[in-house]
């Protein structure tokens, strides 16, 4: 009797933990894509966490490499238009934000050596190398404040994130499983 009665309680919270949030997220495979595609959004983490995290928590390969690209893309082209307008409003706030844009602007001239130096297939390298400070959001940075344009921009981030994509596979899965 007391086993039957535990076994229930245990089915009851099980059927709360699937309608809450967490259940969504953890235990459906769409809450898990939209989680990837959250973290592949944010700057630093980008597909560099995302893609590790989704294979983590179980989501089919393909499924987690879509999630964290679409996701790591997502902010370039809102990046290259605004973010000079946003840098303007953040300097006219206050003294902080003004050295903090002063900063970003600084390693966005000094990422656009690369750049400048190798044109395309730097803006490429800059965002495919996955290691802290690059990435696609120092990539639109950069394209943003050498005035590449959006046409240009996009198609060669969206490599170098393909690019990045396929080294964050490797160390993810190990290279011997994938050769």
């Amino acid at each position: 009797m007391e086993a039957e009665h535990t076994a229930n309680r245990g089915r009851e919270t099980e059927r709360r933990r699937d309608r809450t949030l967490s259940g969504f997220v953890f235990e459906t495979t769409l809450g898990k894509w939209l989680t990837t595609l959250l973290i592949s959004m944010v700057p630093i983490v980008e597909l560099r966490g995302g893609l590790p995290y989704g294979i983590a928590l179980g989501l089919p390969y393909p499924l987690a490499l879509t999630a964290a690209i679409l996701g790591n893309m997502v902010p370039v082209p809102f990046i290259i238009i605004y973010i000079r307008r946003v840098f303007a409003w953040l300097r006219r706030k206050s003294k902080r934000c003004d050295g903090l844009v002063t900063r970003l602007e600084q390693k966005a001239h000094l990422k656009g050596n690369l750049v400048r130096k190798y044109s395309e297939i730097g803006l490429c390298l800059l965002v495919a190398i996955p290691l802290p400070g690059t990435g696609a959001w120092t990539g639109a940075l950069v394209a943003a404040m050498l005035d590449i344009r959006l046409r240009k921009a996009v198609p060669i981030i969206l490599l170098g994130v393909c690019v990045a994509a396929a080294i964050m596979t490797a160390v993810t899965f190990g290279v011997g499983k994938i050769v």
